[in-house]
């Protein structure tokens, strides 16, 4: 299998991995820390989807895509932290001044998962930023430890996934998910 990633561009790819299986449902296509709270929790059924559509649109897009042939199976959040809210987050630090890329969502398609596409969309979000300039990328996934993340909660990664592409420790949070701590992990691109 090769995996390509790719800029999150087509918004019928990006709905097809976050979207809702119901397009009028008001959840996920992974906003939360995408746009602020407020506007989250306003934005209703296909209002969540143009918001979306706009998004891809928009440069840099909101994330990657990993497509396996012409069939899309994974996606990666990451973009500029300074468009996002952690750039106010309370809960998650901030290490620096550094103008750094945040990558914080990662969803895999059901029947694509446990082939290393979560490496991929790590390596492909990397390039991505890199790419665009950015002088440093963070993650914000849980340290557990080795021990099994529930699935749901799964989406911001795990400690060993970003040391396995390079990233360092670079703080703690005070954020918990899943009964887990989160951490601040980061890679430099220059």
């Amino acid at each position: 299998m090769a995996i390509q990633v790719r800029p999150a561009t087509v918004f019928d790819d990006v709905a097809a991995v976050v979207g809702p299986k119901n397009p009028t449902s008001n959840v996920c296509f992974c906003l939360s820390y995408r746009i602020g709270s407020k506007e989250n929790l306003a934005l209703r059924g296909q209002a969540r989807a143009d918001r979306v559509r706009g998004l891809c649109a928009q440069d840099p897009p909101p994330g990657v895509l990993a497509y396996d042939g012409d069939v899309v199976v994974g996606w990666a959040a990451v973009h500029p932290r300074r468009d996002t809210s952690f750039a106010t987050s309370r809960r998650i630090p901030h290490v620096d001044d550094v103008d750094v890329w945040s990558l914080w969502c990662f969803r895999v398609r059901p029947g694509h998962r446990k082939q290393g596409i979560m490496h991929a969309l790590v390596e492909g979000a990397v390039e991505h930023a890199r790419g665009r300039g950015a002088p440093a990328i963070e993650g914000y996934p849980v340290d557990n430890d080795g021990e099994r993340v529930d699935l749901t909660m799964a989406y911001v990664g795990t400690r060993r996934l970003f040391e396995r592409a390079g990233f360092t420790k670079a703080a703690d949070t005070s954020s918990v998910l899943s009964g887990f701590p989160r951490i601040v992990m980061r890679l430099d691109l220059r």
